[in-house]
């Protein structure tokens, strides 16, 4: 009988005490080995990434003799940085001007934008031309518009004012507003707006009616680019803002550098204080955000 049989030499017996143990197969073993690999990967990626904002962190709370000194950890934890840069200057209206040119700025894009990236990707409106040259107009360095948007602001009057600002912004991004929306035009089904025209509906109206409602995921998600552009940035913000009631964000934080020297801690704890919406509503929009850039890439 089989089970009388005596064990094979170098054979092991398992018994009800000893649990058998089985090698796993080899591409499960390469599957672990991978997921290993691409969790340390990612662990650098983002280490590296996130370690200016953990040295920023460290200057806000060190003194500035500390940092003078070239060191990296403080000696002693001080809240004399915050304390000191929201006496010497408040942030409240710097937020409120960088909220209405982020804001308008994004809208005037989008509003824009829209018809341009509906007219590019299915009339073939300019042909391989016209997104080329859309494009190079953001490639372009900002500091080539600065003096055209500068005499164009004073001669409407909107020069010193959030508005006017808004409208630079505006019209800056038009061209990666357009380049983001045009793969959400495309992906949406050319039957849809077939029928509609042949219930009557001409080019606006299958624009208004049909495309619009179908982009909303694709709006969001260019609205929320657009709105971290505009937030971020300073060159043209210092050019046609010089009033301090009309300046943003960006140019607040650059004044705490003065004739006798750069405070770092109180710019470091200003740089905190204003980055801080910035990334609430970035986790507050986060799913929006990756919903339509996910849709977007998909045709």
């Amino acid at each position: 009988m089989t089970g009388l049989l005596p064990p094979a030499p170098g054979a092991t017996r398992a018994t009800p005490d000893a649990p058998v143990r089985r090698r796993l197969p080899r591409r499960v073993r390469r599957h672990r080995g991978r997921a290993v690999v691409v969790g340390l990967l990612t662990t650098l990626v983002l280490g590296t990434a996130m370690l200016p904002l953990a040295y920023l962190t460290t200057l806000a709370f060190m003194q500035q003799s500390d940092i003078l000194d070239g060191g990296v950890l403080p000696s002693t934890l001080t809240l004399d940085n915050w304390r000191n840069y929201w006496a010497r200057l408040p942030l409240t209206g710097f937020f409120v001007n960088s909220a209405i040119a982020a804001g308008l700025g994004t809208l005037l894009s989008l509003a824009v934008a829209t018809p341009a990236a509906y007219a590019i990707a299915r009339f073939r409106t300019g042909g391989a031309v016209l997104p080329a040259f859309v494009l190079s107009a953001f490639i372009a360095p900002p500091v080539v518009a600065v003096v055209p948007m500068f005499f164009l602001l004073r001669w409407i009057g909107l020069l010193n004012d959030p508005v006017g600002l808004a409208v630079v912004y505006g019209l800056v991004n038009v061209s990666v507003a357009t380049w983001l929306l045009q793969s959400f035009v495309a992906r949406i089904p050319v039957e849809l707006e077939e029928a509609a025209q042949l219930d009557g509906a001409g080019p606006l109206r299958t624009l208004v009616s049909v495309v619009l409602p179908l982009m909303v995921p694709g709006l969001v998600a260019t609205g929320i680019v657009l709105a971290i552009l505009n937030v971020n940035e300073f060159l043209l913000a210092l050019t046609v803002t010089q009033s301090p009631d009309s300046q943003t964000l960006p140019v607040a934080i650059s004044l705490f550098q003065g004739d006798r020297g750069v405070q770092f801690g109180q710019m470091a704890a200003a740089s905190l204080t204003a980055m801080l919406p910035v990334y609430v509503g970035a986790v507050l929009v986060q799913r929006w955000l990756v919903e339509g850039l996910a849709d977007g890439a998909v045709k």
